[in-house]
């Protein structure tokens, strides 16, 4: 699908003048950066009018486009009613998404809320195993993505996403570095570190895993309970170069959306940083 590693941002750049997903596009081209993520997170209002509007443009720009779901997402709810409507979130973010060209569609999972991890998992992938094959049925061609999250008492390690890439068509993980480094109080952020995630990807999901990836970065500030709030790349400890290097050795293909604070900035310097390896 991809030839290489295109570098965007989370949303539209700050520097847009006019504030629009349509006007996003046209900047990110404008800053010479390949990709873009429309931004969903607190609900999809996007009418179907629009979102073929940006399908065209950003064809005729020649930017990806991927969406994120909204933030209220809970497939591990103990409410029925709750995963009914995250259910209905992701559906609806992969319908518009799809419309708009967007091929991945990114969301956070599910919360553990105290329940055994092996028990979750299956809730889980039986969710999305009903969800796929209802978007399939309607020809709604994505790929779901669920993203590795940052604190551990939310669903999304590693090797849990990386599982139901393997167990269900049509999912693929969102591997955020950035989380994966919070989750786990510091770990995940040495050439060699992010060598055995690349390694694991490519043994459980084949050279499929590596060719599509769907990768944030940014920097990130985190305890012991895991993420606080996202940071600029040089006001974090994530070694981003060294992670730049791993992807470039392993021959890493598709979307790296970068959502730090100061997005264009930190795509950019994502970007040419990996140029310059």
């Amino acid at each position: 699908m991809y030839k290489k590693l295109l570098f965007g941002t989370a949303g539209t750049p700050h520097c847009t003048k006019k504030r629009t997903s349509i006007e996003g596009i046209k900047q990110v081209k404008l800053l010479n950066l390949d990709c873009m993520e429309l931004e969903f997170v607190r609900g999809v209002r996007m009418k179907e009018v629009l979102a073929k509007e940006i399908y065209v443009i950003a064809k005729q720009e020649n930017i990806a486009l991927s969406v994120h779901a909204p933030y209220y997402i809970n497939l591990n709810s103990k409410e029925s009613e709750k995963i009914t409507a995250s259910i209905e979130r992701i559906y609806q973010s992969a319908r518009i998404g799809a419309l708009s060209g967007a091929n991945s569609i990114v969301f956070h999972p599910a919360y553990y809320q105290g329940i055994n991890k092996d028990v979750v998992y299956k809730k889980v992938a039986e969710i999305l195993k009903t969800l796929t094959k209802r978007l399939d049925d309607e020809g709604i061609s994505v790929t779901l993505r669920p993203e590795t999250t940052g604190k551990p008492t939310q669903f999304g390690d590693l090797d849990e996403l990386i599982n139901l890439g393997v167990e269900i068509e049509g999912v693929l993980p969102c591997i955020d570095f950035a989380h994966l480094h919070a989750r786990d109080n510091g770990l995940w952020n040495s050439y060699d570190e992010f060598l055995l995630v690349l390694n694991k990807i490519e043994e459980k999901l084949g050279k499929q895993g590596l060719n599509d990836m769907h990768i944030h970065i940014a920097g990130i500030n985190y305890g012991l309970k895991g993420e606080k709030n996202h940071l600029n790349l040089l006001e974090s400890d994530l070694k981003f170069i060294e992670l730049l290097k791993a992807l470039k050795e392993y021959n890493a293909k598709g979307l790296v959306i970068c959502e730090s604070p100061n997005i264009e900035d930190d795509a950019l310097l994502l970007k040419k940083t990996y140029a310059s390896l």
